[in-house]
């Protein structure tokens, strides 16, 4: 009887550290920097998820961004050779390369330098979990960049209170090895509106704007990106036919290209790389070197 109630006792003991183990959600994963040069961040379980092969383009097809490309190579090489550096907000047209850029450059920064530079890349919805990140990056003995890809913060959304803590690092100060990199399609990551109605709400206006504005103000480095002229997009065409070796009179692809951005209404890099992808399928070539 005694012997039936023990083993009564230890199922229940047992219920009971498999419900707590639930709620207390999944272990810490142990990450393995060497699997990978690009990681992605997964909050749940504080996972560096390794991406072995990251979606990326040689640096030399991104054209029309020379000038705010040689001064992002700049600051990351700086940066992987343990020199001081400034966190980046590339900001401006879409399509016009500026998570490609991002992407590109810490490639060639990483073969430059041999520093072990990292990429880890921040889903939007996961920017209050920064904090945490950096507790693990600063233990990390090789530099690595942070990645936040088309951030923006909408009406009620106060995470970016942690992206500003992540950029100062609050009392301890930003890792060294550490810089932060975003691209948006605003100068100052928050809608017009939503800074106007904080205006209009406040005490003080001026101060409810400062509040937000000053949350781009934390980029040390802003990286304007604009739309592309006919002359620039069709450059852009021209490197990409080139570079794969599509074997296609100038004439013939100039007027191809025009047309089809006339379809999509606008000039863009990424309208060129579908432009790009869609000759290349009709060619029946594949889009290797």
């Amino acid at each position: 009887m005694q012997d039936e109630h023990i083993t009564r006792l230890l199922a229940e003991i047992a219920r009971l550290n498999a419900a707590v183990e639930r709620i207390a959600g999944p272990a810490p994963a142990v990450n393995d920097w060497d699997a990978a040069d690009c990681f992605v961040w997964a909050p749940a379980n504080q996972h560096l998820q390794p991406v072995k092969r990251p979606n990326r383009i040689e640096i030399a097809l991104i054209q029309g961004v020379d000038h705010v490309r040689d001064i992002l190579i700049d600051n990351t090489l700086r940066f992987a050779r343990g020199l001081p550096a400034n966190n980046v907000l590339l900001w401006g047209a879409r399509g016009m390369g500026k998570s490609s850029l991002v992407k590109a450059v810490h490639a060639l920064a990483a073969k430059e330098s041999e520093s072990g530079l990292k990429l880890v890349e921040v889903h939007r919805e996961d920017i209050a979990t920064l904090p945490t990140l950096m507790e693990i990056l600063k233990e990390a003995s090789f530099p690595v960049i942070v990645f936040c890809d088309d951030l923006s913060f909408d009406h009620d959304d106060t995470s970016y209170k942690s992206l500003k803590a992540a950029l100062d690092g609050g009392i301890e100060g930003r890792p060294d090895n550490v810089v932060l990199y975003a691209t948006s399609n605003r100068r100052h990551l928050l809608p017009r509106d939503m800074m106007e109605n904080e205006q209009s709400t406040a005490i003080n206006p001026s101060e409810a704007v400062e509040e937000k504005v000053s949350l781009s103000d934390r980029f040390g480095l802003w990286l304007g990106f604009y739309k592309c002229s006919q002359q620039e997009y069709l450059e852009m065409i021209e490197a990409y036919a080139r570079h794969f070796d599509l074997g296609i009179p100038v004439e013939q692809l100039h007027a191809e290209a025009l047309e089809w951005s006339t379809t999509r209404g606008s000039r863009s890099g990424r309208v060129a790389w579908q432009f790009i992808q869609d000759l290349a399928g009709r060619l029946e070539k594949p889009l290797t070197k």
